[in-house]
């Protein structure tokens, strides 16, 4: 696999300032909404450089196949583990940007439920010549769940916060957010493939959609951000409210049950 260790590709995206207001509508964001030429929020990126392939190059849970910018590797169930983010200016609506996404690194491993591949994805946004955002997405792919064999237990969530807001995902949300972001994993809104096939209790809430709630909660209470670190340990299925809190520059996501979602540190 080191042969696809370098490989990179460029996007060129106009940055349509109709997308940034959707989205702050689909967030439930207090007016006003971004307009053209304004300063986006930090990940708002997500819902630009879109890589729309045709039904023929997409694989069973509704990704882009492997085999094509990233190798295949044997494992069919890939799922956004974390990622970390710098922020070194911001990003403007209407400006044109380009990204260049990079196969920082690809590692194979043996987990307690069977083979595991972790690629790193290194992506660099620049817009009017700056380099505006540096991210290093991490990706995880593994074979189907055995349903024969119980799953592995959470982590239990801190409770120390001193802020904490309670959020709630309705399936309008998540298939809207899917549509923002170019994302066509069926488990954000197929439930028979999402408890069926990949073994969830139901449809799952998008990863990048509780990163990005908790870097707007990190704003409001901390100041603009500058780098932002998050890592995904447990699902939050679609009918659950979560709690989303925070501690200093520590943020956490905590199910019902008191389990660990995802962590993160603003800084």
């Amino acid at each position: 696999m080191q042969q696809f260790i370098g490989k990179s590709q460029t996007t060129s995206c106009a940055m349509d300032p109709a997308r940034a207001s959707v989205l702050h509508t689909t967030l439930a964001l207090p007016a006003p909404a971004p307009q053209s030429g304004d300063a986006l929020p930090p990940f708002w990126h997500q819902i630009y450089f879109w890589d729309a392939q045709p039904p023929e190059n997409l694989g069973r849970d509704g990704h882009p196949k492997t085999g094509g910018f990233i190798p295949d590797l044997g494992l069919p169930r890939r799922m956004w583990a974390g990622g970390r983010l710098r922020f070194h200016a911001p990003l403007h609506s209407a400006t044109p940007a380009s990204k260049t996404t990079t196969i920082e690194a690809i590692k194979q491993k043996q987990g307690r439920t069977g083979p595991l591949a972790f690629v790193t994805l290194r992506h660099e946004i620049t817009q009017s010549d700056i380099l505006c955002v540096t991210e290093f997405q991490d990706l995880v792919y593994r074979n189907d769940p055995d349903p024969t064999k119980p799953k592995p237990a959470a982590p239990t969530a801190r409770t120390d916060e001193t802020i904490c807001e309670h959020h709630s995902f309705s399936t309008t949300l998540l298939f809207r957010y899917s549509a923002l972001t170019m994302n066509g994993h069926r488990i954000h809104y197929d439930q028979p493939y999402a408890r069926n096939i990949e073994g969830y209790a139901g449809l799952v809430t998008h990863g990048p959609l509780l990163a990005q709630l908790l870097m707007l909660m990190a704003e409001r209470h901390l100041g603009p951000l500058k780098t932002f670190t998050f890592r995904a340990t447990a699902p939050v299925i679609q009918h659950e409210t979560a709690d989303l809190c925070l501690n200093g520059k520590s943020l956490w996501v905590r199910g019902p049950d008191g389990r660990l979602c995802m962590e993160a540190t603003a800084g």
